[in-house]
């Protein structure tokens, strides 16, 4: 399937508001693949399906989600990251989408995760920074693509570990793993 069709089919799933928000995504990750030499094809597709499962139904979601044998440990966070690994299932089964990196970007784009591929952090950051996105701390987080991939997406999750904790929110295993993959990188770990 071509992205132009793709794109039509994922705009008949979301309102306007987000469908708005894919666009720009894919914008984003356009810009950010061709910075980062990832291939633009893939980091397209991968955005143009991040959310194709954001409004599905929560109970379909959590049906898929045992089913598949997902990660089961999901079910005991909030319904909100549901839609990152249904919509690698989405991505596959109705979309055809068989990279297995691009499956992964669209898996891990609410939760990062140790050991990310290039192709993972693009689509993460460029989810939370495209050019809608109006929180504060965001001009800085796009400005840090001066300084490098692994720089931005450090920052990144960083930024969303310390959203989710202001509000008393728990923090997926995978968010914590990948912040401390970056962390030991650049051994700032104390003995």
């Amino acid at each position: 399937m071509d992205q132009s069709a793709m794109l039509q089919k994922v705009k008949k799933r979301l309102p306007e508001k987000r469908f708005n928000h894919v666009v720009g995504v894919v914008d984003t990750a356009t810009e950010l693949a061709q910075r980062f030499d990832v291939p633009e094809p893939k980091a397209q597709v991968a955005a143009i399906l991040h959310d194709v499962a954001k409004f599905s139904d929560r109970d379909w979601m959590k049906s898929i989600i045992i089913e598949q044998n997902m990660d089961p440990l999901l079910l005991d966070y909030h319904a909100e990251l549901w839609h990152a690994p249904v919509g690698a299932y989405i991505a596959e089964k109705e979309f055809g989408v068989e990279d297995e990196d691009i499956l992964n970007a669209i898996r891990y784009h609410t939760t990062g995760r140790a050991e990310m591929s290039d192709l993972e952090k693009v689509i993460y950051i460029a989810d939370l920074v495209e050019p809608g996105r109006k929180f504060s701390g965001v001009e800085e987080l796009r400005q840090l693509k001066e300084q490098g991939l692994d720089v931005m997406m450090e920052a990144s999750i960083k930024h969303t570990i310390d959203f989710l904790t202001s509000k008393n929110q728990p923090v997926y295993p995978d968010s914590l793993k990948c912040y401390e993959h970056f962390v030991q990188q650049k051994g700032n770990v104390k003995e």
